[in-house]
């Protein structure tokens, strides 16, 4: 792709929709069209598949557009804000499926850009945006979840490499990792000051995972365990002991990433089972001015409706002012806990417009998407727990944006 200058956006845009649309398989544009959700979810670029998915991932990456504003030198499109916000825009108009979803381009790449070294860099960024690498978090331990600076997961010098030892647990989709992104004690003296942050190969031997099956049916989190697992020195992020900054960086990231579907191209209103308002019309019924005919859910719904809207205007406010500061602040909490507590809201209400079809769980006298908003309904309540839960992120609002002092 050219480079383009500000004065020039609308020349990128025509031949952005132009490549979108040569690139993209034709079988995507049915929108029940079935492909692989390994394709999409974490990345992996299976060698030598015609999966749809991996298809458009593969076009997608070649293009940089998996991580349009990384460098070239890593992978990325190497695109600056406008530029970028062009190409989600058109992605967006044209309803075209996200080619990956990655840990790696939510969060291990943008701090990997902050602090890894050049040989980490190049070693992993550009197997992220290809989508030939699948990462992990290894964060929460049994007993440090919110309190995350607790954590006893250890990490111990052998000279010429680390060893681990230790439990993580939430760790999503460890057992189908490759990598993991990882935090551990290099000094059990001190508690924030003694957090390294390393990267650990899940292939090691003594690294072993076990997947926990949730209440929704699904298991994409597990617990993992390391025993006497021998990483690289080369495999320290940053300085040692310095984990803690860059462990926060991260939590940054993530808290955006994970409301960055309600900004450009986000859905705004609706879910898994569709527009929350088409579908309270479709079972409520409407009155004589064709207006959803239950007064009390109508407004209820407008008013969620209202708040995501607003929530994506904030979105793209914040994500200007995170660029103009080189990364996100704070605020990303504030984000991060809008989107959980409206989510919730959200689903919430979709599960009472459809009435009794909206408590069914299997069986032929449920939908598919009567059955995925029952499913969607629950999931939504780990909005408000994974990333930071709502109480921690309301501390750091309380603390760090508003400047609250500490109750006496």
């Amino acid at each position: 792709m050219a480079d383009f200058g500000a004065t020039d956006l609308e020349a990128m845009r025509t031949q952005v929709r132009a490549e979108l649309a040569a690139a993209y398989p034709a079988e995507l544009r049915d929108p029940g069209a079935r492909t692989d959700p390994e394709a999409v979810w974490g990345g992996r670029a299976f060698e030598g598949s015609e999966d749809p998915q991996t298809v458009w991932m593969r076009r997608a990456a070649e293009k940089g557009w998996t991580a349009p504003t990384w460098p070239k030198s890593y992978g990325g499109g190497g695109l600056g804000a406008e530029e970028a916000r062009v190409l989600a825009q058109e992605m967006a108009a044209g309803r075209y499926r996200p080619p990956l979803l990655s840990f790696g381009i939510w969060m291990l790449g943008p701090v990997l850009l902050e602090y890894a070294t050049e040989d980490q860099k190049r070693q992993h960024m550009p197997r992220i945006v290809k989508g030939e690498i699948r990462w992990c978090q290894g964060y929460s331990e049994p007993g440090a979840g919110s309190d995350l600076a607790s954590l006893a997961t250890k990490c111990e010098d052998k000279g010429d490499h680390w060893q681990i030892d230790g439990q993580k647990v939430w760790t999503s989709y460890a057992d189908k990792a490759d990598w993991c992104f990882c935090l551990v004690r290099t000094d059990a003296t001190k508690k924030h000051e003694g957090i390294s942050f390393v990267l650990i190969d899940m292939r090691t031997p003594g690294v072993e995972t076990r997947p926990i099956q949730l209440i929704s049916g699904e298991s994409p989190f597990c617990e993992t365990f390391f025993t006497g697992v021998r990483i690289p020195k080369a495999n320290l992020v940053g300085k040692i002991n310095g984990g803690w900054e860059i462990a926060k960086r991260l939590l940054q990231y993530e808290r955006q990433n994970i409301s960055a579907g309600f900004g450009d191209g986000g859905s705004v209103g609706g879910g898994a089972a569709g527009d929350l308002g088409e579908v309270a019309k479709s079972y409520v019924g409407l009155d004589a001015n064709g207006r959803l005919a239950d007064l009390d859910l109508r407004r209820r719904i407008t008013v969620n409706k209202m708040d995501f809207q607003a929530l994506r205007q904030t979105i793209r406010r914040t994500a200007a002012e995170s660029r103009a500061a080189n990364g996100p602040s704070a605020a990303t909490s504030i984000i991060k806990y809008a989107a959980a507590e409206f989510a919730k809201e959200r689903s919430e209400l979709m599960v009472e417009a459809m009435g009794d079809q909206g408590l069914g769980w299997d069986g032929e006298s449920f939908s598919q998407p009567e059955i995925m908003a029952v499913r969607g309904w629950l999931r939504a309540k780990a909005n408000s727990i994974e990333g930071g839960t709502s109480e921690v992120n309301l501390n750091v609002i309380s603390k760090r944006v508003l400047g609250l002092p500490d109750p006496k």
